[in-house]
């Protein structure tokens, strides 16, 4: 391991840092409000792509909602009611304006979505901070166990099965962990049941789900904190820590991780539209009662305000959590001097 310790006069995240001034708090305050600024567009644009998409699909709202019997006037009256005989764009803006309210419009079906994604939301948001915790906590111990000996046994073994892991999509994950856990061994449930509030029966339910969805991010993420130590591995600080005396795992936690941490930091903040985005694929498998469910019987009924809405709601929490990580980053580095 080469590296050196910060010296007495330079401060660290870790170490102290100096008072900032009012200048540079509020660069601060206006690089974050432009950050916001640019991924709020972003999801605008997405967000009409979304409408466009299903503007694209064959049939509409109406027919695929619609019962059977019902007559040709009987279709065209709903389609009037969802307001489909309007012009793409104007029902994009409408649904868009109601939007900074916590408005989402209403379904095909005649539910409000907020209500609609207000029960099953939340499951995946659990699901999906589950898979990010163990992910956080697998990756660096394994990042760490790696670092310790660069290019040893363990190094090139974790190395080489973290680059398989994360080749591995959820969807096989999950089949390959129903199979082992719960069709040969019938150690943890492969169904998910609720209780009368929709959230999972039982804490074992979440096992199989989470494990699916944190595997293949455990290897990506794995990947970036031991590229990250190796990195921090050869500031001139480090190497003076080893001169010094100082102990293996007090250099590790008091040097190496506060240094990789920004990177650490941006990898795992990258995870979590993977671990949403996955979370869909992975709660129909598991009949998890998530927003996977809801998603696909919205894409059936061409349901253009509730698609947008999971894609909303989905896109505000990436961007908070990636706002949480370029914080960290500035914070990291502007405590350095």
């Amino acid at each position: 391991m080469a590296g050196s310790l910060i010296p007495a006069t330079r401060s660290g995240p870790f170490e102290g840092s100096a008072p900032r001034t009012a200048p540079a708090v509020l660069r601060t305050v206006a690089a974050v409000a432009g950050v916001l600024a640019r991924r709020a567009l972003l999801l605008a644009v997405l967000l009409a792509f979304v409408f466009a998409a299903v503007e694209l699909l064959p049939g509409d709202a109406a027919n695929a909602t619609s019962e059977r019997g019902e007559s040709a006037a009987d279709i065209a009256e709903r389609r009037r009611l969802l307001g489909l005989d309007q012009p793409v764009l104007e029902r994009f803006w409408h649904w868009m304006t109601g939007l900074p309210t916590g408005d989402l419009g209403t379904s095909a079906r005649g539910e409000s979505v907020a209500e609609l994604l207000s029960r099953p939301f939340p499951n995946t948001l659990l699901l999906g901070g589950l898979a990010l915790l163990v992910t956080l906590v697998a990756s660096v111990a394994l990042g760490c166990w790696a670092a310790a000996k660069p290019g040893g046994p363990v190094d090139r073994t974790v190395s080489a099965s973290a680059t398989g892991i994360l080749a591995l999509p959820e969807f096989v994950v999950a089949v390959a962990l129903v199979l082992v856990f719960a069709l040969w061994t019938d150690w943890l449930p492969a169904v998910t049941l609720t209780d009368s509030d929709g959230s999972p029966a039982s804490w074992e339910m979440l096992v199989l789900p989470v494990l699916a969805l944190a595997i293949p991010q455990i290897g990506w993420n794995t990947r970036i904190v031991r590229a990250a130590l190796a990195d921090e591995a050869k500031a001139p600080h480090i190497e003076t820590a080893v001169l010094d005396g100082l102990p293996r795992h007090r250099v590790f936690t008091h040097h190496l991780l506060p240094g990789a941490l920004p990177t650490i930091a941006a990898g795992l903040a990258t995870s979590t539209g993977m671990l949403l985005g996955g979370a869909v694929v992975v709660e129909t498998i598991f009949n998890y009662p998530g927003i996977g469910s809801v998603l696909a019987g919205a894409v059936a009924d061409r349901d253009s305000p509730v698609i947008a809405g999971v894609v909303a709601v989905t896109g505000v929490v990436i961007t908070g959590v990636l706002l949480l990580s370029d914080l960290i980053r500035a914070w990291a580095s502007g405590g350095r001097t």
